[in-house]
């Protein structure tokens, strides 16, 4: 089972942006989907992102247009750059590789957005 570590949250003004990372303990193969959930105080843990293993990438709605998400071609990171950011995108931001059903999660990285 590969360990997930986030990087990058932390507190910013509205309209600004933040790039979150997601390193792997081992390279990521062409077989795993990677994605970035997110989950609000009070609220369950919501999609955000997410690469498939045939590389196509899919948005929330909430979302589409200010974020992207990417992998490294080394293959052991992911990110996800956050543009024009609202109040309402701050969340404990999740790594997540889910490999033929296997599951891992990172330990999380708040993200907090102030009007």
């Amino acid at each position: 089972q590969v360990h997930l570590v986030e990087s990058g949250g932390g507190l910013v003004q509205a309209g600004g942006s933040l790039r979150l990372s997601c390193v792997a303990s081992e390279m990521i193969s062409s077989s795993t989907d990677m994605a970035w959930y997110r989950q609000a105080p009070g609220k369950q843990r919501e999609l955000v992102a997410v690469i498939t293993s045939g590389r196509s990438t899919t948005y929330a709605n909430s979302v589409k247009g200010r974020f992207t998400m990417s992998r490294d071609n080394a293959g052991t990171r992911v990110y996800l750059q956050m543009n024009s950011l609202k109040p309402e995108d701050t969340a404990v931001y999740y790594c997540k590789a889910n490999r033929r059903g296997i599951v891992s999660w990172g330990q999380g990285t708040q993200v907090t957005v102030s009007s």
